[in-house]
């Protein structure tokens, strides 16, 4: 009897141990995928912000990952920033005037950057000006802007007979109009659709020089074209600033000494709309540094001075002489540049780029040289040459220098020709994986911030954009992103970002960026502080984007541990909320995602969230 009920007790242990352990492998099974997927946490942030979508705010981020603890310096409690004076709401540290004016003013050298060496930088948060609202979303954003952001009425006075911008009520309203285009911006850019294929993907990427406020932009992307668009900070006040609170992409910049921060044969599409550029001037150097960035094949549009010149000339009080000199200047220019021109009609004069040596039968100019193509390093504050930027080597009449590039849509993941090519020395293998890559990592920041791709986040920056992977996986017509490569980068990629379709600029990160306060909604942080940990500190960096990103604005970093540790604990210390996070692929993965997001604080006033 004893003997059975041994045997009973030893089966039914048997049995429970069995179950027990079943029990626990599915336990870890579940767990260890659930780690894997990347949801959860993700998962919870994007719920906080579902929930917070009127104000963007994340409250009560609290996230420890798994190295939280490990690095004891991060223990400390950074001092708090303190805010800036309320005078420097549109503090821009590389254009600023008082600084300006001390440079000479031939071609424009005062309105070009002018950096402020390190004892001089300002360490303290750019205040945003009282009663500062959140923009509307896109496109209403187009056409109105709040007054109290931009509380300039210079443009309105000054522009008054160009119409380019009214005041209704507390909105600046932006009629679309102007001298260039009295019919309206969309009747403007049908006329140039007779002449340039804009409407079926062959056009994508647009350089505005002197832009204005960027209606030319802003009207562009009806047709799905992304233009660059500059103008200096000069007695037009506030240019730039309007066009980015409209919701379109520009930057502060002038044609002056320096090239511009564009790789060569960037854009489909220059156009210069009356921006008193002196075309001529320094023998025809602007009209050379626009042939630079300008793809073979692509357009130059020339509207006002001196275009029109015998119903203007009275109108512009010059003499019909003079213009009629300039103007023929410009002819011969152009056709020192192989551009053919295409059409000039009233006020529009365009012009078309060949599309290799072949096609293009100079006329002989001992004076004028070629120039070498010397990369960023060539570009980053060099000096412009009197000098014809080369065609790449072609084999045929009908090849097109540098590749030929497919319609967009087709581009934005095609392999661009710099890469098939192997002029930058990265792989198609290379770029289809980071492509992969960054298709991954979208999907999860979705996941975590259920705001990005809603429309919520329409100026979107990539300080460190590599291939422009992350903006190819965004790409959306509720936002756009500038990709920013650094200048330190051990690869210059911004030729690859323009070939697939999308805009960017060089940039050094240890310097103030070339646009107002409060221009972005989303940035992205991609390595920045590993690649910049020798070059500069970490603590500028971080108030250049704080002074760039919108109250209420998010960044998202994604560094290695100790690098968002670090960022983490400045972070506190100037008013933005953060949590974070393990990469998707899991905890083991020493690469980290920091969510931050500023706080809403205003310029003598209280600072609580809206």
């Amino acid at each position: 009897m004893g003997s059975k009920m041994n045997s009973y007790d030893v089966r039914t242990r048997r049995v429970m141990m069995t179950i027990i352990v079943v029990g626990l492998c599915c336990f870890f099974y579940v767990l260890g995928a659930w780690q894997k997927s990347g949801v959860g946490r993700g998962d919870s942030i994007a719920l906080q912000i579902t929930r917070e979508t009127e104000c963007g705010v994340m409250p009560n981020l609290i996230f420890e990952t798994h190295h939280s603890n490990d690095v004891n310096i991060y223990t400390y409690k950074a001092k708090n920033f303190e805010p800036c004076d309320a005078t420097l709401t549109d503090y821009t540290p590389c254009q600023d005037q008082n600084r300006a004016m001390t440079f000479p003013r031939e071609n424009m050298a005062y309105r070009e950057r002018h950096c402020p060496p390190n004892k001089e930088k300002l360490r303290c948060l750019i205040p945003a000006p009282k009663g500062y609202m959140t923009p509307f979303p896109w496109p209403k954003s187009r056409d109105y802007v709040p007054y109290v952001n931009v509380p300039y009425k210079s443009l309105i006075v000054e522009k008054a007979v160009q119409n380019w911008v009214q005041l209704e009520g507390n909105l600046l309203k932006f009629p679309g109009v102007g001298a260039m285009f009295p019919q309206g911006a969309d009747a403007y850019i049908d006329e140039l659709a007779s002449v340039i294929p804009i409407a079926d993907g062959t056009i994508r990427t647009a350089l505005d020089t002197g832009c204005g406020v960027a209606s030319w932009g802003a009207y562009l992307f009806k047709q799905n074209v992304l233009t660059m668009s500059f103008a200096p900070r000069d007695s037009h006040e506030a240019q730039v600033q309007f066009a980015l609170e409209r919701g379109v992409p520009a930057v502060i910049g002038v044609l002056g000494t320096i090239k511009l921060p564009y790789p060569s044969r960037a854009f489909d599409m220059v156009h210069s709309a009356r921006c008193l550029i002196q075309w001529t001037s320094n023998d025809g150097m602007y009209m050379m540094e626009v042939d630079r960035v300008l793809r073979p094949g692509g357009y130059w549009i020339l509207s006002g001075p001196p275009i029109n010149w015998k119903t203007y000339n009275k109108t512009w009080k010059r003499s019909e002489d003079e213009l009629q000199k300039e103007q023929r200047r410009i002819e011969e220019l152009a056709d020192l540049l192989c551009w053919e021109k295409q059409y000039e009609k009233g006020d529009v004069a365009i012009w078309k780029k060949s599309i290799n040596d072949y096609s293009c039968k100079r006329k002989n100019d001992s004076s004028v040289g070629m120039c070498k193509d010397e990369g960023v390093d060539g570009l980053w504050y060099q000096k412009m040459q009197v000098c014809i930027t080369p065609f790449p080597a072609v084999k045929s009449s009908n090849e097109v220098a540098g590749g030929k590039l497919k319609k967009f849509p087709g581009r934005l993941f095609a392999v661009p020709p710099r890469v098939a090519s192997g002029s930058v020395g990265v792989s198609k293998e290379t770029y289809e994986e980071d492509n992969r890559i960054w298709i991954k990592h979208v999907k999860a920041y979705k996941k975590m911030n259920k705001l990005i791709g809603s429309g919520r986040y329409r100026n979107i920056m990539d300080m460190n954009a590599g291939f422009g992977g992350f903006a190819a996986a965004l790409e959306s017509s509720n936002s756009w992103v500038m990709n920013v490569v650094p200048t330190i980068s051990k690869k210059d990629t911004l030729g690859i970002i323009y070939e697939r379709g999308l805009i960017g600029i060089y940039h050094d990160w240890c310097e103030a960026f070339s646009t107002y306060p409060r221009s972005y909604d989303l940035i992205h942080a991609n390595g920045v502080f590993s690649l910049y940990q020798n070059n500069c500190g970490m603590e500028d960096i971080l108030l250049e984007m704080d002074r760039i990103l919108r109250p209420e604005g998010t960044i998202i970093f994604r560094d290695g541990v100790d690098a968002v540790n670090r960022v983490r604990v400045l972070a506190t210390a100037m008013r933005w909320k953060t949590r974070m996070l393990d990469d998707e692929d899991g905890p083991l993965v020493p690469e980290k995602i920091l969510i931050a997001v500023k706080s809403y604080w205003v310029a003598n006033g209280n600072n609580s969230t809206l």
